[in-house]
């Protein structure tokens, strides 16, 4: 197989995605993660396994999603790719969390936000942020959870109306 034939799973993939079809989305994206990696190409490897994740957590396969995101973020790393290393941290928080593995999904859910904050990725640090808050509340820490999302948003360079109002009463609250 050459670079064409992993793209062009990659781009099946995502059709079949767009259709509702989980699963076949996450096998094909799978395949083109192994002809990239078979091609010597761990970057774009890594990027399909964290769209398998993304699509196994949709089909309701948690434990899947986070075998497929788990240690991409470290071919991030170390490429220096800050946007897709929170993405791929992300990813692994989101299958952790629906496992109910709560405190490594709050660990990574923050190295998300921090990789995010690094890339200058505001909105997507914003969507970390209130995931995180998420996780502290079913953990029954309530101001840990207020405080995270009025960071994310406080963080945010052009908010939107609902997340300037959302902070205008996370400052009454806290």
């Amino acid at each position: 197989m050459d670079a064409l034939d992993g793209k062009d799973l990659s781009a099946s993939a995502l059709q079949v995605y767009q259709t509702g079809d989980y699963k076949n989305a996450a096998r094909l994206f799978g395949e083109a993660a192994s002809v990239f990696l078979a091609q010597g190409n761990k970057l774009d490897a890594a990027e399909m396994k964290n769209n398998e994740s993304v699509a196994l957590l949709q089909a309701g396969d948690a434990r899947g999603s986070f075998e497929a995101a788990h240690g991409t973020a470290q071919v991030f790393i170390e490429s220096g790719d800050f946007r897709r290393q929170g993405m791929a941290f992300g990813n692994e928080a989101a299958a952790q969390n629906a496992l109910g593995r709560l405190d490594e999904a709050i660990v990574n859910y923050k190295l998300a936000a921090e990789a995010l904050e690094k890339a200058g990725e505001d909105q997507l640090r914003a969507i970390s942020m209130q995931a995180l808050s998420g996780v502290q509340l079913r953990k029954g820490k309530v101001f840990d959870a207020l405080f995270s999302m009025r960071i994310g948003l406080a963080g945010l360079k052009q908010p939107t109306f609902r997340q300037k109002f959302l902070l205008f009463l996370l400052r009454i609250r806290i």
